[in-house]
């Protein structure tokens, strides 16, 4: 891919949202079968911004900044990185997640585990290419059939939703609140994974570890 592309990609999923979303609080619900829920992938199961940061350090002698200082999607707003060296990291994010050492948040592997003896786990991510980071999945969750693990790359976030729909999932869980806005248009009932980028006031049901997550999931006995 080309430089312009990774500038865009990175434009992309790192923008700054305002959110003017109506209410789409559910505080009472059924648990959330595992056949009508779908995932993000960096931010809700990669610890992508952890390994921005190492990268920065171990790569560039940036050891100044923490995961608590990125606070807008705009990486180069919020962090005193220059840009050349941010589109190189994301560079890499995109294309070598085993190279980079690409790390899971905690719980993530255990319970998406848990929920693939149930049926067919789906991913749907901004990235341009799902290749590189569906291997990193199936690697992550090793005891799962391959077959069982979905990874479809949308290339923007504004195609989520279209995807979402075709697959009649009603549930999905992102760190990116203009998603989460345009989800909940479309009749989608979004979870917000949080993260320092998304705090502050959403409408939109908040977790902060895969525990929350699996406690409205319909999760195995």
């Amino acid at each position: 891919m080309s430089q312009p592309a990774i500038f865009v990609y990175m434009l992309q999923r790192m923008s700054e949202d305002k959110i003017d979303a109506p209410e789409n609080e559910f505080n009472f619900l059924d648990p959330i079968s595992p056949f009508e829920i779908g995932f993000d992938i960096d931010g809700v199961v990669a610890d992508t911004m952890k390994a921005f940061i190492r990268i920065a350090q171990e790569e560039f002698g940036i050891n100044y900044i923490s995961k608590e200082q990125i606070t807008s999607y705009w990486i180069e707003e919020c962090l005193p990185i220059p840009l050349d060296i941010i589109k190189t990291i994301i560079n890499r994010l995109l294309a070598d997640p085993f190279g980079i050492e690409l790390e899971p948040l905690p719980g993530a592997g255990e319970i998406l585990t848990r929920l693939a003896a149930q049926g067919r786990l789906t991913f749907v991510t901004a990235r341009p290419v799902k290749e590189p980071i569906e291997a990193w999945l199936v690697s992550l969750l090793s005891e799962v059939p391959h077959e069982d693990i979905r990874v479809i790359a949308t290339g923007h976030h504004s195609a989520k939703a279209e995807v979402l729909e075709e697959l009649k999932l009603k549930y999905f869980v992102d760190d990116h609140l203009e998603t989460c806005q345009d989800l909940h248009k479309r009749g989608i009932r979004t979870i917000v994974f949080d993260q320092p980028w998304n705090r502050g006031h959403t409408p939109f049901l908040r977790i902060r570890t895969w525990k929350d997550l699996s406690g409205i999931i319909k999760m195995p006995s």
